[in-house]
């Protein structure tokens, strides 16, 4: 694909101006692009307006009847809605940008603003151990370089690399902990707490928007709340945001939900829920009480926000199904546990519990495994698996773990329809698709990832507004755009105004839905005609333009 389309071969590999929709023309216009006769929706207002908006370079320069104005190219959006580019507040991407800097699956959902940094991982900062680590994994899955050890150096190469959409990070508490501290179960002494609050003021300082944790995945889950109080009032201080993939999201989730609000509290910090939902039926109940929780909260004057992915099936790695003791150290550390008889028996029961809370092995998919022996169970669950190898589903899990190294995938549907659609119409939640920007092709193709990551947005936007009607269009919007936006402090993005930056999705709302299945989830959205980054067409018609228009986001600090 060519990485950037001249005005001429533009019209010759189009054909648009012989089907109406494209029209090029003086040199000498006032605007470089105009988007005429779509039905606006600001980002803001519930309701779309007839309207026609003007861009010139990076910016929106107008928004008014511009029926006498003329520009180098005039988009027809008629019967189409246009919106602010969506700003997809959490993700995983990082290094996928350098494997495929086009971010095919997040660009043609209508994405224009990936936020990575998420569930306490973030690909800095990294002492000489995890460097070494990550330089391994980065060779050893993409023949990639590893070339940066903080933030600053990476989204350096980000920007040297050039990109489709503009991307924003926050710091990985794990990666922070683990640079300070290690990987293993011990609590930071004094002078190690403040060495993590320093390297988190640096980040804060180089560009990072917050702090994320990850509180049911090691390192992160070895904090205790004191810690992360501390840390979220350097946060605080740079006006950054906490996001926190909470310490449970079962048994024990209202507890971690209190835990999540008393550290927005004391450390006076904007907090942000990731993916809030309830797991395992005995647990779906409990939603409605969660959803209090925060609009008591928000009441008291707290400012707080979650986000979650319209699907009801989670995921994550295999490796949640052991112990937290089970999990300290390297991939390599974990295995020889699975291998010491004297651990395995107590390994084995934790790992049947969690499978009888999600009730039963077959409510656990296979999405990836690490290696190519491994890939023939990938798009089945693990009972069908265990079944053919004629093995205990337990042994099945814990083998597949060793042999894999630890890098098995894993699909879990644990949550209930009914609880998704309160919490993605709760005022308070955005849309957020807990995925990385991927492709059908290449070396990003490979697995069987969660369809959320090629459908989150087109698919609250087809079934979910459209079908079942739980919001109206306005709101889909604003929990997309504004919204996050807003959470995040990103300037002059998330809405369509004048001086803004021109990040603009255009979709037909009667025709928008996800296509991506659980099965065959390397299929593109359908329904998303046009998205404009910086003022550069990205998507045209539903198709990748070539352009590398993203911006690397900075956090301004204070």
């Amino acid at each position: 694909m060519e990485h950037k389309m001249t005005r001429r071969t533009f019209v010759k590999t189009t054909g648009l101006a012989s089907l109406g929709l494209l029209t090029f023309c003086s040199a000498r216009n006032r605007f470089d692009i105009i988007i005429r006769n779509g039905t606006v929706f600001d980002g803001i207002s519930p309701a779309g307006r007839k309207l026609d908006i003007g861009i010139s370079g990076e910016r929106i320069a107008a928004m008014d009847n511009l029926e006498n104005a003329s520009a180098d190219v005039i988009i027809d959006a008629a019967g189409l809605a246009v919106a602010p580019g969506f700003v997809d507040i959490h993700t995983h991407t990082d290094t996928e940008l350098f494997v495929n800097p086009l971010a095919e699956s997040k660009i043609r959902q209508g994405v224009t603003t990936e936020v990575g940094g998420n569930c306490g991982s973030s690909p800095f900062p990294l002492n000489d151990a995890d460097f070494a680590e990550m330089e391994k994994n980065l060779q050893e899955k993409y023949e990639l370089p590893l070339t940066w050890r903080n933030i600053q150096q990476f989204l350096d190469e980000l920007e040297k690399t050039k990109i489709s959409l503009n991307y924003a990070t926050l710091t990985g508490h794990g990666d922070l902990r683990s640079f300070v501290i290690g990987k293993n179960d011990v609590q930071p002494s004094a002078d190690q707490l403040d060495q993590m609050k320093r390297r988190l003021a640096e980040t804060m300082e180089q560009g990072s928007f917050g702090l994320s944790t990850g509180l049911e995945y090691a390192p992160s889950s070895y904090a205790k709340t004191p810690e992360l109080i501390e840390l979220c009032k350097v946060v605080s201080n740079y006006e950054g945001l906490y996001a926190t993939h909470m310490r449970s999201e079962d048994e024990k989730v209202r507890e971690a939900v209190e835990e999540a609000l008393q550290i927005c509290e004391q450390a006076s910090v904007p907090l942000q829920i990731s993916h809030l939902k309830a797991c395992n039926k005995a647990n779906w109940h409990k939603t409605e009480k969660l959803l209090e929780m925060i609009d008591q909260a928000l009441n008291s004057g707290l400012p707080v926000n979650a986000d979650r992915y319209p699907y009801i099936a989670y995921g994550t790695g295999l490796g949640t199904f052991l112990p937290l003791w089970a999990r300290q150290g390297t991939n390599e550390e974990i295995t020889e546990r699975l291998k010491d008889r004297t651990l395995i028996g107590d390994i084995r029961e934790y790992a049947a519990s969690r499978a009888q809370r999600i009730g039963g092995w077959d409510r656990v998919l296979i999405s990836n495994c690490g290696s190519e022996e491994g890939m023939k169970y990938e798009g089945k669950y693990i009972l069908e698996c265990a079944e053919q190898e004629q093995a205990d589903p337990v042994d099945f899990a814990l083998n597949l773990l060793k042999e894999e190294n630890m890098k098995v995938g894993i699909i879990g549907f644990a949550m209930d329809e009914d609880n998704l659609k309160n919490v993605l119409s709760s005022p308070p939640v955005m849309v957020g698709s807990d995925g990385c920007a991927v492709a059908p092709y290449g070396k990003l193709a490979e697995g069987k990832p969660h369809p959320r990551f090629y459908g989150t947005f087109p698919r609250v936007l087809g079934k979910y507004c459209r079908e079942e009607n739980i919001f109206d269009l306005g709101t889909a919007i604003r929990k997309m755009t504004s919204m996050p936006a807003e959470k995040m402090g990103l300037k002059k993005r998330g809405m369509l105004k004048k001086d803004y930056f021109a990040d603009i999705t255009i979709f037909n709302s009667q025709a928008v839905i996800d296509r991506a299945t659980f099965i065959n989830p390397h299929q593109y959205a359908e329904g998303i005609e046009y998205v404009i980054v910086n003022g550069k067409i990205t998507i045209e018609r539903g198709e990748h333009t070539g352009e590398f228009a993203g911006s690397v986001l900075r956090h301004q600090a204070v």
